[in-house]
């Protein structure tokens, strides 16, 4: 599990783990630093929070339709370069979320961004092109163990930004961030893939054998609906926090690194015993964890008994469940196929981010005007629950197939 020290320039080594970690770290950096800033956002265009909440779930819907091309590109063009053209995109589109006049053009630049979800898939993608099977989930756990470092002080950053120099403050970091991490990727971040010879539309025929494995969905759907519980917090925490009860942005920024702190602890417990323990039982501990803190949280929410503390507090066992459950089921995501780990990702990535946006969306739908918390609880709750169903059905179907896990 020992990366090969990468040599300068050199695009047949690959790279270090920590050119990983910042590939993957600025690509969520850019999903959850604003998000302190959005009720003063919508102030500022003199929209309604609704209309800029969608600068989060617009993003994640974009980022989605990009991941399923993504893997196939970089299965036939290599890894190195999707990752590079991918950076200078994102910088450009980050310099127009800077200039835009008005919210229009700002939610289109914000889309734009979402190029930078080569760094999530094309991460994963390299570590699977670099060790086995039985390493992939641990490896991936360390690397996301890593990568939640930089989005765990992220909202707490921009928190301070957004008071100490307003909005735009959050997306010059992401400027600047973007091109140190641009600089490094060309240092270091060799071609890791074996190339395919086919065409880009061969490859695409090569969807329908990923589309008809049972695990494969019964993977996706898992990590989507785990996943789907935090892209909701994601939509529906600012308001929660800002109305609901009442705090400044810096003060949300440090409530949401909670999260984060959670997932750190259940990436390095993946890192750690996934090997041992197996990829669908860390699965299944992992999303019987998260059910279990928001079950908790419901149940205060329906006695009245919630305050900030609790609500933002509960959700460590969601960040905790998640770092646990998901570095397995992109692993899963991948084993299906190895020889095509870049289409694997890219599309078990669409249907996470995907679904990620459909509940983004719906969490801000939600809650309107006057609303408590309470919708956006129950909407974390049940997608958690369908995430334990889905991989149950894989457990189901592995034991079937005679396969370990």
């Amino acid at each position: 599990m020992t990366l090969r020290a990468p040599r300068f320039l050199d695009p047949e080594t690959p790279p270090k783990i920590v050119t990983l970690i910042l590939l993957a770290g600025v690509s969520a950096l850019t999903m959850n630093i604003f998000l302190p800033s959005l009720p003063g956002m919508a102030e500022h265009f003199d929209v309604p929070y609704a209309l800029m909440q969608l600068s989060v779930a617009l993003y994640l819907a974009l980022s989605a339709a990009l991941q399923i091309v993504i893997g196939p590109i970089s299965d036939r063009f290599g890894r190195r370069h999707v990752v590079l053209g991918s950076l200078i995109l994102f910088l450009l589109a980050t310099v127009g979320t800077l200039l835009a006049p008005n919210a229009t053009v700002f939610l289109v630049f914000r889309m734009a961004q979402a190029v930078i979800a080569a760094g999530m898939v094309l991460s994963r993608a390299i570590v699977r092109d670099m060790v086995s099977d039985a390493e992939a989930a641990s490896m991936i756990g360390y690397v996301t163990m890593g990568m939640s470092l930089v989005p765990m002080i992220g909202p707490v950053i921009g928190g301070v930004l957004d008071e100490a120099f307003g909005w735009h403050a959050n997306f010059g970091l992401l400027l600047v961030l973007g091109l140190v991490v641009l600089v490094l990727c060309w240092r270091d971040l060799g071609e890791t893939a074996t190339l395919q010879k086919m065409s880009f539309a061969a490859q695409m025929r090569q969807y329908p054998g990923l589309l008809t494995s049972q695990r494969f969905w019964g993977y996706c759907l898992s990590a989507a609906f785990a996943s789907g519980c935090f892209f909701a917090y994601l939509g529906g925490a600012p308001y929660v926090g800002n109305v609901v009860f009442g705090l400044s942005s810096s003060q949300i920024g440090v409530l949401f690194a909670l999260t984060a702190v959670g997932y750190a602890a259940g990436n390095f417990l993946a890192g750690r015993y996934s090997v041992r323990i197996g990829m669908n039982r860390m699965v299944l501990m992992g999303t019987l964890v998260t059910t279990a803190g928001l079950l908790v949280l419901t149940l205060l929410s329906l006695l009245g008994l919630t305050n900030a503390v609790v609500f933002f507090g509960l959700t460590v066992s969601m960040g905790l469940g998640n770092g646990m459950s998901l570095p397995n089921a992109n692993a899963g995501i991948l084993s299906v196929r190895p020889e095509l780990a870049g289409t694997a990702s890219g599309l078990g990535g669409a249907f996470i981010i995907g679904g990620g946006a459909g509940l983004a969306a719906l969490a801000g739908a939600l809650l309107p005007p006057g609303a408590t918390e309470m919708p956006l609880v129950l909407l974390m709750l049940a997608s958690s629950v369908a995430s334990v169903l889905a991989i149950l059905w894989v457990i189901r179907r592995a034991r079937q197939l005679g396969l370990s896990g």
